[in-house]
């Protein structure tokens, strides 16, 4: 029978169980997972504490990326079939997601994968992808790529600073403001500011400190002759004083930022952190393509297949982890001690062994512990502005 990875509430144990083969809903693709990216959500934001009344079965959705063949579809689905090649943004919240041999995805936020790309790089796409797009896309309201106007001499430019770029989310957001002819492009950076410096016209190394961080910013601005303010940031960090450097150099009046984690629960001072009245802040929350923009999800789903068949999208630079399901848990511990750095993890679900050989195996344990102290209890899943 199939196995599907549970990572137990505390991080520190994966159980491998047996599960059937899952039967498709009628907007929905069961795929055979080959390979499963990892995010930091994975282990930031343990379902059964987000979802705490879902029951039970929200312990096996961990895991959203998805990359592999069809090998079953609802029969409202037309645009794929069994055996097809596809990447897939599984529902969070919901059961089967993609630390599994098979999973299940929407079809709307599933995408066929091009010939050219390897399903180790398809994997590192869609949590990514879609997070940035709806940021830049849909909260910043920035041009898209695909309907932008020919810039008459002398039209003012749009710059953006993206604070995390060489993560996947902010790697993808730098990818898409290059496409949509933003500039300049100001990307924040630590140890990975060697690949952000191939995405952005400026790398900006917060490891300086914020003070240093602020004067770079305004120094860059000032040689564009953009004054001391960004009018447009995308905070991919969110988190560890990301969100008080960006505030400093951020347009009081009209600016826009974006962030991936709601201030109120990530600020350095969450009671009183606040954005200036002129300006518009938004939590971009990506699950709103599986609920109130699923038009975007379809949208932007087939689009990222376009873009990565003629190469305008290149996948995320990806390290395998060992052992498939059974590495599961070295990837998390991974991901929780930040040593992901301009990298995604990815697991070859083919690599597991027939026998568990790390965690809790057997029967599963009801260890759901009560969310009402998790810091995460009452994040914004559906976004806030």
């Amino acid at each position: 029978m199939p196995k599907q990875a549970i990572v137990q509430p505390s991080i520190e144990a994966v159980e491998i169980i047996e599960t059937p083969i899952p039967t498709p809903e009628d907007k929905e693709v069961v795929i055979k997972v080959v390979v499963s990216g990892a995010n930091p959500k994975d282990w930031k934001y343990p379902l059964w504490y987000i979802f705490p009344n879902i029951g039970f079965a929200c312990l096996e959705s961990v895991g959203d990326d998805i990359a592999g063949t069809v090998h079953s579809v609802g029969k409202n689905v037309y645009e794929f079939r069994p055996g097809d090649r596809v990447a897939a943004f599984h529902e969070a919240g919901t059961a089967n997601g993609s630390f599994a041999e098979y999973a299940v995805a929407p079809d709307w936020t599933t995408f066929h994968v091009p010939h050219n790309v390897s399903f180790e790089e398809a994997a590192t796409v869609p949590l990514a992808a879609l997070t940035a797009a709806i940021a830049l896309y849909v909260d910043m309201k920035l041009p898209v790529p695909y309907n932008l106007k020919q810039s008459p001499e002398g039209e003012k430019r749009v710059p953006i600073l993206i604070y995390g770029a060489s993560s996947a989310v902010g790697a993808f957001a730098a990818k898409f403001a290059r496409l949509s002819k933003l500039s300049p492009i100001i990307g924040v950076a630590g140890q990975g500011s060697g690949f952000a410096k191939t995405l952005v016209d400026y790398v900006v190394d917060y490891r300086k400190g914020e003070d240093a961080l602020v004067a770079d910013v305004e120094e860059i601005l000032a040689k564009e002759g953009l004054g001391s303010k960004v009018p447009n940031v995308f905070d991919a960090i969110s988190e560890n004083g990301s969100l008080e450097a960006t505030l400093r150099f951020l347009d009081p009046n009209g600016g826009t930022v974006s962030t991936v984690l709601p201030p109120r629960l990530f600020a350095k001072d969450k009671e009183n952190f606040k954005y200036p009245s002129g300006v518009i802040a938004i939590n971009s929350a990506v699950p709103r393509v599986h609920s109130t923009h699923k038009d975007f999800g379809y949208l932007w789903s087939r689009y990222l297949g376009r873009l990565l068949e003629d190469g305008r999208l290149k996948a995320h630079p990806y390290e395998v982890i060992p052992g498939g399901l059974n590495g599961i848990l070295t990837g998390l511990k991974k991901l929780k001690d930040g040593n992901a750095s301009a990298v995604k993890y990815v697991y070859l679900i083919e690599d597991t062994n027939d026998v568990s050989t790390l965690g809790i195996t057997g029967q599963r344990e009801n260890r759901i512990e009560s969310p009402s102290s998790h810091q995460l209890k009452d994040f914004p899943f559906l976004g806030s502005k």
